[in-house]
């Protein structure tokens, strides 16, 4: 999870998140270069002496300044676009867990497991027992296998939510009356924390997601669930 002072982004728990930093310092160290190039262009304009204002014609230098633009653009969609896509592919899952939004809490349903659902929400500041997190720590949490794909279908009972965990590179709308999916699969066991990125009222920020992901051999011996 997050912690103070923190720059860069979360420890990647998924290998759609490890490609997702990757393209990340990607993309930023194009735009180093490129700022470097602007401001060493700025100096240069006020430090140098002008000798030829008169040139009013550079078809060489305006030719590269319109190539490598185009360039720059096409080595930063391609690996975005790739991203896209990898994001999309649903490859057989193993389980499918149901999440419904609601203000201010999320409902879940295994699908597998002779359709068990349950609420979570926020604990309140009183239940908190030490090493609880304040306003991320909920009642019931998501307990799931490390090393198997799994489908969320993902939807709303009322306002638009959205359904993000970092750790894990996910990020996907809850929308009344539409049932979107992402898929994921975690490569190491822990527990990891999210919250609704979609503002939906008065208490949007006191709806948030844990997922406990423990070793498939543990889950195989039978559901775990915190309830």
């Amino acid at each position: 999870m997050a912690h103070a002072a923190q720059v860069g982004l979360q420890d990647a728990t998924s290998p759609i998140m490890e490609e997702l930093i990757i393209f990340h310092d990607h993309a930023l160290m194009i735009i180093f270069l490129i700022c470097f190039l602007v401001l060493y262009a700025l100096f240069l304009t006020l430090t140098t002496k002008l000798t030829n204002t008169s040139i009013s014609d550079a078809q060489e230098m305006e030719t590269v300044w319109t190539i490598l633009p185009a360039i720059i653009l096409v080595l930063i969609a391609l690996p975005s676009l790739r991203i896209l896509y990898m994001t999309d592919e649903v490859n057989d899952p193993s389980f499918t867990i149901k999440s419904i939004g609601h203000q201010w809490y999320w409902t879940y349903e295994y699908t597998d497991y002779g359709g068990l659902i349950f609420n979570s929400y926020m604990l309140p500041p009183l239940f908190l027992e030490p090493g609880d997190l304040r306003l991320l720590d909920v009642d019931n949490r998501v307990v799931l296998p490390v090393e198997a794909p799994i489908r969320m279908m993902i939807t709303s009972q009322d306002v638009l939510h959205s359904w993000a965990v970092p750790t894990l590179g996910l990020k996907t709308d809850a929308i009344p009356g539409r049932l979107n999916q992402t898929t994921f699969t975690a490569t190491r066991p822990g527990v990891y924390y999210g919250q609704c990125s979609e503002i939906c009222g008065a208490n949007h920020s006191f709806m948030p997601i844990v997922l406990e992901l423990i070793p498939l051999k543990i889950f195989e011996m039978g559901p775990v669930f915190t309830l």
